[in-house]
């Protein structure tokens, strides 16, 4: 890139997953330290627990990557996203950075650094807003830029469930995994990551954009005809009370109906895309003798999502940022 045409580099942020099996224990270590993962004000206690709860989890957590290939695939298709978006949109750089695993926000922006670029838009990756995943993406990327002392131009897209494209892209998701079928025997279950009531008690908004997103979907799914659509919540960890319905309780009051899933909270394909719905709920989907069970796929670097992305870029209102 030459210094005297410096481009905006776009970095998208999402919370990463293990390369390799031997970062399942980085992986798990790193979201549990998380203050807005593991709320406990102590950074001592917090680290004395997460410390506790990766010991109890990582060969479970090891054993689950082992059946989807020994990684997650949100690195892979990470790359081949921002690849994809480069050559649609060559007037940005696009790049990512994760919160849990390499690439982290420190090497990411040493590189734009280095690079010579004068303005950054951070792209958080989470269609809803929620503290747990977005601001703390957010957070950890400004942490990074402080430390390397680096202050381009800076602003953020915090959300982009409204968008029309996006939603669009969705759609037609939706319409291409049922293809074949008659989607007035299906019910659609938008299941999305669940979180602790208290968290939304606290004044977390994702609750209330989830339900806003399905809302608007339902408007643009009217041709289609579902039988009915619902949102429920996956990936509870702990004994406190999430967010309800669980997508196990959806499955198992739907089990006479023939059932469609779209996971709306992940635009890109993780473990709790690839091996919570299309493996381990589909094996409950058969002990519930459910009539049939489909799973769409995340949007990952679909055309439709690539060309939502750069409208996003290019005409989506800003939040001005600071490091």
């Amino acid at each position: 890139m030459s210094i005297s045409e410096p481009k905006e580099a776009v970095v998208l942020l999402n919370m990463g997953g293990p390369n390799n099996l031997y970062e399942v224990e980085v992986f798990l270590t790193n979201m549990f330290n998380d203050p807005y993962i593991l709320a406990i004000k102590s950074p001592f206690w917090r680290k004395l627990l997460a410390s506790f709860i990766v010991k109890m989890r990582k060969e479970k957590s090891k054993a689950i990557y082992q059946k989807i290939g020994h990684k997650s695939p949100i690195n892979a298709l990470s790359a081949r996203l921002t690849h994809r978006l480069n050559a649609l949109d060559p007037t940005r750089h696009y790049t990512y950075a994760m919160r849990y695993t390499p690439p982290f926000a420190p090497m990411v922006f040493a590189e734009l650094k280095v690079q010579g670029f004068e303005s950054c838009l951070l792209f958080s990756m989470y269609p809803q807003y929620s503290t747990t995943t977005t601001l703390s993406s957010l957070e950890d990327a400004l942490k990074a830029l402080r430390a390397l002392n680096f202050s381009p131009k800076l602003s953020c897209i915090d959300r982009f469930y409204t968008h029309e494209s996006y939603n669009q892209a969705i759609v037609e998701s939706i319409a291409n995994t049922i293809k074949g079928h008659n989607p007035r025997e299906f019910v659609l279950i938008f299941s999305v990551h669940g979180l602790p009531e208290s968290v939304v008690q606290q004044g977390d908004p994702y609750q209330a954009e989830c339900l806003h997103h399905v809302s608007l979907l339902k408007q643009q799914l009217l041709p289609m005809h579902f039988k009915k659509i619902t949102l429920s919540y996956q990936s509870k960890v702990g004994p406190m009370k999430w967010l309800e319905p669980s997508t196990q309780e959806a499955l198992e009051t739907h089990r006479k109906d023939k059932i469609i899933i779209y996971p709306l909270a992940f635009s890109i394909d993780n473990s709790e895309t690839v091996y919570e719905l299309q493996i381990q709920y589909r094996l409950e989907a058969m002990r519930l003798a459910v009539p049939q069970f489909l799973v769409c796929p995340c949007l990952n670097d679909d055309l439709g999502f690539i060309r939502a992305i750069v409208d996003l870029v290019h005409n989506a209102p800003r939040k001005p940022l600071s490091p």
